[in-house]
Parts: structure tokens; sequence; C-alpha cells
């Protein structure tokens, strides 16, 4: 090898030099946009955006915080995604919730607002965080409250509209229960939860006592309640 290909060498190995310091440099600064808290019995690494967070709720899915987003000035609910990457069944789980969330757009289904994750590297990557609309309660502390005949039926026409959308996209929720439908103070109500939801034409496994009649095989509907 002459002098020049050496030259040309020790070039080609500084410059391999350089994307790595950059690698470094590019993670120092995606880790001074994150901040860590402590939120009840869990820990959320945030984007310095979302301050104040508290808890509101958590589950199987993982567990959801109420936070101020200082960029957009209003309040929004912040998801953690319980173990995504645990198995292959949280990890689609996981995606196929993002997935639905992003492609779907309708006042009765709740808004994806923001999703990211402060790992930085594929090799990291283990936690998965979802902003979206804040709402003010559950359908389950609704129901308990003495609603008249009018806010009862703009609800459930609410509910109807967010199903009829999700079906003509040829969605299927799966997994519809008051805890998954939430309630603004306005009498808003939106949809949510999609970590269960399929595509139509798909494999139906959903809650048992909200199964719709019409997806249950013939042998099993000796056993379905007549009033279903």
């Amino acid at each position: 090898m002459g002098q020049a290909d050496e030259g040309m060498s020790n070039g080609k190995n500084k410059g391999a030099v350089a994307p790595s310091g950059s690698a470094t440099n590019e993670k120092d600064t995606a880790n001074a946009e994150f901040y860590t808290l402590q939120v009840s019995d869990s820990v959320f690494t945030v984007l310095k955006r979302y301050q104040s967070l508290k808890p509101i709720g958590s589950g199987a899915q993982g567990m959801v915080c109420a936070a101020h987003d200082t960029v957009l000035g209003q309040n929004v609910a912040i998801k953690k995604l319980s173990r995504p990457f645990q198995n292959p069944t949280h990890a689609k789980r996981a995606y196929r919730e993002l997935v639905l969330m992003r492609a779907v757009n309708h006042k009765n289904i709740i808004g994806l607002l923001n999703v990211f994750s402060p790992q930085s590297t594929y090799e990291e990557f283990s936690h998965v965080y979802l902003v979206m609309e804040l709402m003010d309660a559950s359908l389950c502390q609704v129901i308990q409250m003495d609603l008249d005949h009018e806010r009862l039926s703009y609800l459930l026409y609410q509910l109807l509209c967010g199903i009829k959308h999700l079906h003509s996209a040829g969605i299927i929720h799966r997994d519809l229960k008051p805890s998954n439908i939430v309630v603004r103070s306005d009498c808003t109500l939106k949809i949510l939860d999609f970590g269960l939801a399929r595509t139509a034409g798909g494999s139906f496994m959903m809650t048992p006592y909200v199964f719709i009649p019409g997806m249950i095989p013939a042998r099993l509907k000796v056993l379905v309640p007549k009033w279903m």
C-alpha cells in the first residue's frame, strides 16, 4: 500500500469516528429533552413539555396520567404502555393500538396527540408513551349519576356514532365496555383503548360479556341468554 492509499485509509478511519461522536451528541440532546419522576408505583420518563403529572387510572394495558402540555397549552392524558415488548403478543397489541389510533379520526373516538419513547436506540427501546385528549370521567362513573333522559340519549347517540365510524372503517373494537368509554363535563363521549381491536376479517376474541350475537359461532349460541 502506497502513502497515498495509506492516507486515504487513515482518512476513512477518522471519518468512521465522527458518526459515533455525532450519535452520542444526539443521544445526549435527546436525553436533555426528557425528565423522570415517580408517579404512584410507576416511573415515568416524559418530554419536558409535559408537566404536573397526576395518576388518573391504571390497568392491564398500562398506567395513565393527567398532565399539562406547555406547548399546546392544554391538559392531556399520557398513557405508559405496560411492558409493550415483553413478548410478541404485547408487542403486537401496542403496535395495533398505535396504528389504529393514528388511522381513525372521529369526534367520538379518542384523539392521539403524540407518541414518544425516551430511548434513542433500538437496543434500549423498551417504553412507549401515548399522549391523548384528556377526558373527565369513564362511563363507569357517569352511569352512577342521576342523568335525565336527554343526556342519556345524547351519550348513547355518540356511542353509536363512534361504533358506526369504526365499523365503516372495517375496525372491530372487541373490548367495548364502560371503562373504555370516557366522557367530558360537556357530555362529549369518546371511545378509547384499541389494544384488542382487529380489522374486519380477522379472528374475533372479545370481552366475554360484550359479545355481539352475530359474531358468536352457531355452536356457542346455545349458551347465549335469550335477551341477546
